[in-house]
């Protein structure tokens, strides 16, 4: 029809999303599923094993499928969010491989993996409190106040989850040298 604009996108008219932003939703919820599970039952992620693998190709999938999504025109910060993630990834795998670090490369894969997480959840928690409920949002903006505060708690646990994970490699490792002697 002439005069009438259509969008590039179908949308999703419960969450205001297009469909590539509601596939991408969905595919999001398999890493942070997979996150929970590693870190309850493992206490870290570790591409090692089934869940960890599980983790690192859905959470990649779920950056590549978030990069095309442009909100507001343009580059914004979950774009680059996404890129941080891809690259701490990279770096977590190296590390893991053993060949980039030495002697450090558990104590860099188990941060990095754990950053990784934060960075899943980043545009998870704003997405999330930006847009629901859907006719009254709990925050207006990413800068609102319940948002920023959300993210320093999850900086938070951040710190915690990665100090308790750093003293169970460290008691991993006397156990293993003590093992050995």
């Amino acid at each position: 029809m002439r005069g009438v604009e259509r969008e590039p996108f179908v949308t999703v008219t419960v969450f205001r999303l297009s469909l590539l932003g509601l596939v991408h939703t969905l595919l999001s919820l398999v890493p942070l599923i997979a996150a929970a599970v590693a870190l309850v039952r493992d206490r870290r992620i570790s591409f090692k094993n089934t869940i960890g693998k599980v983790y690192v190709i859905s959470l990649v999938i779920s950056v590549l499928t978030g990069l095309p999504i442009v909100r507001h025109g343009g580059i914004g910060p979950g774009h680059v969010v996404g890129i941080l993630t891809l690259i701490v990834l990279a770096v977590a795998i190296a590390a893991e491989k053993g060949q980039a670090f030495v002697r450090a490369s558990i104590y860099v894969e188990s941060f990095c993996y754990s950053d990784s997480v934060l960075f899943l959840l980043i545009p998870t928690v704003t997405e999330t409190l930006t847009r629901i409920p859907v006719e009254a949002p709990l925050a207006a903006s990413p800068e609102a106040p319940l948002v920023q505060g959300t993210y320093g708690l999850l900086f938070l646990l951040l710190v915690i989850g990665i100090v308790l994970q750093f003293r169970s490699l460290r008691a991993e490792r006397r156990l293993a040298t003590a093992g050995k002697e």
